[in-house]
């Protein structure tokens, strides 16, 4: 399992001006997390942000509201419980949170895993023409995504086709729920898992710039997507508003 360490924070190894930081607070009743960009910070008082997009310059967050500040950091998932301390609308929309006075880390893995629940499309990758528009039925299947990571995933299938065996080389196709949806992502089959009338395959991703996803207001790689998709669940169980 991961490691969680509670430290005091020190601006030189856990900020950066830049940083991509996530919120989480309590709305009108409602939990809700919003990506922002760490602009700067005073020591021991306070953290400034950009004003996150999906949130309103004239909706009313109160001073003192609880909210958690979570982002990776040199392998680790880093977050801590604060609380708004100003919002500035003009000239340019800022939130300002307080500074913290501890901080938690889980100390990840190789690649930090989250559980999923998303169908996935898995097709048949080493075969003689990979870019023929129409497949035959018997070289695509599909499953269900459990678990991703930013280095692979895990399928479940309740039937596996023969072509699809520890070291087989597979093209994925899959939604990242608010992100995206990726299509030809190579995948290589590293174990097979039977239990209880199912199989579960274990994937690594090979990213050779041939994958693809179609955008949700979202930009950047397939890798950065995943990554991303990864960095927000795992955020969101980091660490809850008290």
């Amino acid at each position: 399992m991961n490691d969680v360490v509670e430290a005091a924070p020190s601006p030189a190894s856990f900020l950066s001006v830049g940083l991509a930081v996530k919120l989480s607070l309590t709305l009108d009743g409602q939990k809700v997390m919003y990506g922002s960009t760490l602009l700067g910070w005073k020591d021991h008082a306070w953290l400034v942000c950009e004003w996150p997009l999906p949130l309103s310059p004239d909706q009313r967050v109160e001073s003192g509201t609880p909210c958690t500040v979570s982002y990776l950091h040199d392998g680790k998932l880093v977050g801590y419980r604060s609380e708004i301390r100003d919002l500035v609308a003009s000239p340019v929309p800022l939130l300002f949170v307080a500074y913290p006075k501890t901080v938690e880390e889980i100390h990840l893995r190789k690649h930090l895993r989250v559980s999923a629940d998303e169908p996935i499309l898995l097709m048949q990758g080493d075969m003689t023409n990979p870019s023929m528009s129409v497949l035959p039925a018997k070289s695509y299947f599909g499953g269900l995504l459990k678990d991703l990571s930013g280095g692979g995933c895990s399928v479940t299938v309740v039937r596996r086709p023969a072509w699809l065996r520890s070291g087989s080389t597979v093209r994925l196709e899959f939604e990242l729920p608010g992100l995206g949806h990726i299509t030809n992502l190579t995948g290589v089959v590293k174990n097979v898992d039977i239990r209880h009338g199912s199989e579960t395959i274990g994937l690594e991703f090979r990213f050779d710039e041939m994958e693809y996803i179609e955008y949700r207001g979202w930009g950047g790689s397939v890798k950065n997507a995943i990554e991303q998709c990864v960095f927000q669940r795992a955020s969101s169980s980091l660490l809850t508003p008290q």
